[in-house]
């Protein structure tokens, strides 16, 4: 077969060289084995002004020139001419095998002769349009008869670019380093949630026991207060050691003052369960009384969502716990919706689940002592991911700290948001 059989030109805009999309291109084509012949290439000069890829890729069999394509178009390619998305309607549980898996990038298909922008977007979904609409669903979601797109035609992806200034978010875009100050680091995280938070964006948190283990449960608290915080995510474990720290003054049967284990202190963690099962739970505590301090009180004295996933490791759970899988991903995908920011604070698991449910858009800064924790993060597609690799006790510190008491913007302080640091 002749290569021009098996040829195809793309297209790409925006910061290409900036984000090293441009690399990644021609680095796609090559590893596959195909060739490319660059048809025209413009350098945008500012930030306003991107820089245009026109690209033929030729390959010797169609397989192997769909594959590539498929490569492609995350990169921010689309094919030339301009074509309709494919439809194919789906079946009972199941939809067609040649479904186009989606991205966390902006994406657009286009139908009716025009493009339409992909709502709740989301990697790992399949694209259902409907009418003038076109959505991300999980598989699960997909009813039968609904037209799916599958291939790679009539679809644009658009990745989000490294500006050429590099400031704010992008202080630390792909890079994890174990030998940058702590402070400065904090700092920009701070000015990232004032912005946010002043646009009227929502900041959530996601968060392990270890942000009680280390001491930074009562410095999440004061955010909290003060309304830095607009939904809080996790598992059975950090609210049962944060239970158990108001409870017991301990955290795994260690005493946090002191830094050493009591004597019976094993048995604290499953007391504190017990304490709050016999009220029906973490709401209930708090009503009653039964529970007065701690960020499980805090975030539920001050109205904040929060959604505790369960695993089969859980002790207990407690009540407040969701051990259906399916209904807590739906839970969290709630509370993440239109996330300006998201702070996730040493838990691999809650945090890897997380990323794959945002778009790519949303800010994401992951704080562990493990650099591999947000190298995880950034293999599994969440590219945004900012990583400061420190204890998440001496960041929450250094956040609270240099946050200091002021209110977030637009929160309008009331007696419990107001209380000093001597109340802790």
């Amino acid at each position: 077969m002749s290569e021009q059989n098996h040829s195809e030109i793309v297209e790409a805009n925006g910061h290409l060289i900036d984000s090293r999309l441009l690399t990644s291109v021609f680095d796609k084509v090559i590893e596959r084995g195909a060739r490319f012949d660059v048809l025209e290439f413009s350098i945008g000069r500012t930030n306003d002004e991107f820089s245009h890829l026109r690209l033929r890729v030729t390959t010797d069999t169609a397989r192997a020139l769909n594959d590539l394509l498929e490569e492609l178009i995350p990169l921010g390619c689309h094919s030339q001419p301009q074509c309709s998305a494919r439809l194919e309607e789906a079946g009972r549980g199941c939809v067609p095998e040649n479904f186009y898996s989606t991205t966390n990038h902006r994406t657009q298909v286009r139908h009716d002769d025009r493009w339409i922008e992909v709502e709740e977007q989301r990697m790992d979904a399949v694209i259902v349009v409907s009418e003038a609409r076109a959505e991300c669903r999980k598989l699960r979601d997909v009813r039968v008869g609904e037209l799916v797109v599958c291939g790679v035609e009539g679809i644009r992806v658009l990745p989000e670019f490294q500006e050429r200034d590099r400031l704010g978010f992008a202080f630390m875009m792909n890079d994890v380093s174990t030998e940058r100050r702590v402070e400065v680091s904090v700092g920009r995280v701070v000015q990232m949630m004032r912005d946010v938070k002043a646009s009227g964006g929502r900041i959530v948190v996601v968060a392990g026991p270890v942000v009680v283990h280390s001491g930074g449960g009562s410095y999440l608290s004061r955010l909290v207060r003060r309304g830095w915080v607009d939904g809080l995510l996790a598992g059975n474990a950090l609210a049962v050691h944060d239970v158990e720290h108001a409870f017991f003054g301990t955290s795994l049967g260690v005493d946090l003052d002191a830094g050493v284990a009591v004597d019976e202190g094993h048995k604290n963690h499953m007391r504190a369960i017990n304490r709050i099962r016999r009220v029906g739970g973490l709401q209930e505590a708090v009503r009653e009384r039964v529970l007065q301090s701690g960020l499980m009180y805090d975030v539920i004295d001050q109205n904040v969502p929060y959604v505790l996933a369960g695993s089969i490791r859980d002790d207990g759970p407690l009540p407040d716990t969701v051990m259906d899988m399916v209904e807590a991903q739906e839970q969290y995908a709630a509370i993440l919706k239109d996330a300006g920011l998201v702070l996730m604070l040493s838990t691999m698991l809650h945090s890897i689940g997380v990323g794959n449910m945002l778009p790519a858009w949303v800010r994401v800064v992951c704080v562990d002592i493990n650099p591999s924790v947000v190298t995880k993060l950034g293999d599994r597609g969440s590219s945004q991911t900012a990583g400061i690799v420190t204890d998440v006790g001496l960041f929450l510190h250094q956040l609270e700290m240099q946050i200091g008491p002021e209110m977030a913007p637009g929160v309008i302080g009331g007696a419990a948001a107001q209380r000093t640091t001597s109340d802790d």
